[in-house]
């Protein structure tokens, strides 16, 4: 195997960086449902998330096609075009652990997270 860059915008031999958002993991925050990039492996939460870092990874590395990472879920979304695109087997694991907690992770979920969400998709 090379280790030269993949030339297109998935590279299916990344695995993913972790199994929560990276950037909410280390700022003790909490996301709704979790992204992965198919270029690099970055998870990051969802545009439903108060942080919205799937898609600030997307505008800050050019990085522009993102595979859930929810249990049950293999659906690709290209942020240029705006729409679910095709993709290939990435590399194991699919998803975040079926046991974690949607929203999550445990412990970091404030108890009015709804309400939070419903102020955030407000503005």
């Amino acid at each position: 195997m090379s280790d030269a860059p993949h030339p297109q915008p998935i590279d299916p031999r990344v695995p993913p960086s972790g199994t929560g958002c990276a950037e909410c993991t280390q700022t003790g925050s909490w996301w709704l449902h979790l992204r992965r990039c198919a270029a690099c492996g970055h998870i990051g939460c969802c545009d439903d998330s108060l942080n919205t870092h799937a898609t600030k990874h997307a505008e800050s590395t050019g990085h522009p096609i993102i595979q859930s990472f929810e249990p049950g879920e293999d659906w690709f979304w290209d942020y240029r075009t705006q729409a679910y695109v095709e993709g290939p087997e990435l590399a194991a694991p699919d998803s975040h652990p079926a046991d974690q907690p949607v929203p999550g992770p445990h412990g970091h979920v404030p108890g009015d997270w709804e309400a939070l969400l419903e102020e955030h998709s407000a503005r």
